[in-house]
């Protein structure tokens, strides 16, 4: 991939929420959960100054390595690691942070771009690959899961997590097609999606868009990592330490909506109690009541980030 291609998403926002200018000069310690190519990354180690330290993580070890010839300039203040940021205790991470919580915390979900223009990694219905979409490749791929799949697992996962109406069509339609063994490739499984859907108007999306999404969601398990990580990586964050999150469709937003809103009250009791009985006390501030999304310039350039949103809260 050429890097000068890659293009971070919502940068001037990222460093607006996180500040990290403010510790220019001091020390300070932050975690990029999904380091990608590091741009993200640079830029805060850029605005925080000499003083600080960053953890990078990725399940993507393509991408680990184009990020530590990135940031190699930064040299012992990164720490970098191969595994998820749902997973972060580790002796490694232990050592480097000494016990510190994080200043400020970086997740930009969804699929990268090195991820996306990679035919061989099968995430694009765009680009003739294997049934792979896998984040990490000693995982089991699309096409290891899709051969256990059953019409219920299949209908279930269209449905959650590819919000697809058309649920249990696309279903019977994919195991009529793997069952007679001409579901192979990521063209194969768009044909199926423009068979049972229609193909695309001017102006809409590909009605292959909720299948791809769907099953990379079901193969990496994301939603299932973001929920744990949520209050894990919360927890992970110094006073005053700020926990951003960038997402690119209803189902990643939605969570970190609800986990940032409900942190944030008093009480989370069911309505119509007549008094508090939870004992549940506020541990965020929100620092972003409405997602900030990217601007003309920034969609006109990087059409990826037309569904990006970015909300950011602050441990009390």
């Amino acid at each position: 991939m050429n890097q000068a291609r890659h293009v971070p998403v919502l940068m001037k926002e990222v460093l607006r929420v996180l500040e990290p200018g403010r510790f220019a000069g001091r020390p300070s310690l932050w975690l990029d959960g999904t380091l990608g190519l590091a741009g993200h990354a640079q830029a805060i180690l850029d605005a925080a100054g000499e003083g600080a330290r960053l953890v990078g993580t990725d399940r993507d070890p393509q991408a680990l390595a184009i990020a530590s010839d990135a940031l190699g300039r930064f040299g012992t203040r990164v720490r970098l690691l191969h595994k998820s940021f749902a997973g972060l205790v580790d002796a490694d991470v232990e050592a480097f942070t000494q016990g510190l919580g994080f200043d400020g915390i970086l997740l930009d979900l969804g699929v990268s771009s090195l991820q996306l223009d990679s035919a061989e990694r099968g995430f694009s219905f765009m680009r003739e690959g294997p049934l792979d979409m896998r984040m990490d490749p000693a995982s089991a791929s699309a096409g290891d899961w899709l051969a256990k799949a059953s019409e219920g697992d299949l209908e279930a996962v269209l449905r959650e997590y590819g919000e697809e109406r058309q649920a249990r069509r696309m279903a019977r339609a994919l195991l009529r097609e793997r069952d007679a063994g001409a579901l192979k490739t990521t063209r194969d499984l768009a044909a199926v999606a423009e068979r049972v859907l229609g193909r695309p108007k001017p102006g809409q999306s590909h009605p292959a868009t909720r299948l791809f999404q769907a099953l990379r969601l079901a193969v990496n398990g994301e939603l299932e990592a973001l929920e744990l990580a949520l209050p894990a990586l919360q927890a992970r964050l110094a006073p005053g330490g700020r926990l951003a999150v960038i997402s690119f469709h209803s189902l990643e937003d939605r969570r970190v909506k609800e986990h940032f809103r409900r942190e944030a009250r008093e009480c989370v009791c069911p309505p119509g109690l007549p008094e508090c009985r939870c004992g549940h006390q506020a541990s965020l501030r929100l620092v972003t009541h409405k997602p900030l999304e990217a601007d003309e310039a920034e969609t006109a350039a990087n059409p990826r980030s037309r569904s990006a949103k970015l909300r950011c809260a602050e441990r009390i």
